[in-house]
């Protein structure tokens, strides 16, 4: 085989296996999105307390390790709907906050859902559709993050509004950048395991949600 066909085939085959690491990733995200929404929502039905949506966090996180473990078998894929079953679940005290705190308490949780969707559906396109490299911004993104943490971490004790708005705004911002970045990495064939793909695109998707949430209710008094 002549090398330039050699060169061009070797391209094919890149552009069919990031394709189907794209394809493959969106269907998972959308399943596992369905589940964890579900789980959610019985979280809410229930009246879960924030000790079991605690312990749900904690579980989510050991089964971060265990997936990233097993991520390429078929248990791999099972351990991301349990992931972001238990993640989905964590949710349901402060979804609860929100419908029984604020007189609008659900249309708050819808607004924020339907701008995370446009977020995400946004952030996306122009990435599959550019195909910007953001491998750069992965040491940017990662202190931001860390700052974060520290700042959550601080004002627990001193209790700021106007701080957990400045968090809640930056990390709204972050987690948008985050998507445009994890879905660079898979078209740049940084990342080539759907799993891990859909638990990194969760992740985003879930503290994007949790912020414009939080945001949301800070622009809207209580009952």
């Amino acid at each position: 085989m002549p090398f330039n066909e050699t060169i061009v085939s070797q391209r094919q085959d890149v552009l069919q296996d990031t394709h189907s690491v794209l394809r493959n990733t969106y269907l998972l995200l959308s399943l596992t999105l369905l589940f964890s929404s579900a789980a959610a929502g019985f979280a809410v039905m229930t009246q879960a307390g924030f000790g079991s949506a605690i312990v749900a966090f904690i579980l989510s996180f050991v089964l971060l390790f265990v997936t990233a473990a097993l991520r390429n078998s078929a248990w791999g894929i099972l351990c991301v709907f349990a992931f972001t079953g238990c993640m989905g679940y964590s949710l349901g005290p402060m979804l609860n906050q929100f419908i029984h705190g604020y007189s609008n308490g659900g249309q708050l949780i819808l607004t924020a859902l339907g701008g995370t969707g446009l977020t995400f559906l946004a952030s996306s396109v122009y990435i599959l559709m550019t195909k910007k490299d953001l491998s750069h911004w992965n040491k940017f993104l990662t202190i931001g993050i860390i700052i974060c943490l520290i700042a959550v971490l601080a004002n627990i004790f001193l209790k700021m509004p106007a701080m957990q708005l400045a968090i809640s705004t930056i990390l709204t911002l972050i987690s948008t950048m985050l998507i445009m970045y994890d879905t660079s990495r898979i078209i740049n064939n940084g990342e080539r395991n759907y799993i891990m793909a859909t638990m990194s695109l969760y992740i985003d998707i879930q503290m994007l949600f949790q912020n414009l949430l939080m945001l949301l209710g800070a622009f809207n008094g209580r009952e």
